[in-house]
């Protein structure tokens, strides 16, 4: 049961090519974001689509796949787990992000 623990699944497409960036070790990181699309009909009988974006990083050799074969409007399936961190800005402020930390994917 342990392996299916903070496990997340996403079909979508990019929003824009991957942004890729070098460590000084030599060690590459890709961070992108991934759209989905759900249907729903409201209460007035409206069918209306809802878009959410989802931000994926990728390190290493995914990062470098990632590189070398993703551009804005791919279609990909991306399976890692969720995380959360927080950092804190050059002006002081705290910031919360919550990305996918990818370790499949599948050009589709």
């Amino acid at each position: 049961m342990n392996k299916i623990q903070n496990r997340v699944k996403l079909i979508g497409h990019l929003g824009a090519d991957p942004e890729i960036r070098s460590l000084e070790s030599g060690r590459k990181v890709a961070n992108f974001r991934i759209a989905t699309n759900s249907t729903y009909t409201n209460e007035k009988g409206e069918r209306k689509e809802d878009t959410q974006w989802h931000p994926i990083v990728a390190w290493g050799k995914l990062a470098e796949i990632c590189e070398e074969h993703l551009t804005k409007g791919k279609k990909v399936a991306v399976e890692g787990k969720l995380v959360h961190r927080t950092y804190e800005t050059k002006d002081g402020d705290k910031r919360y992000v919550t990305e996918i930390l990818c370790d499949e994917l599948m050009m589709l």
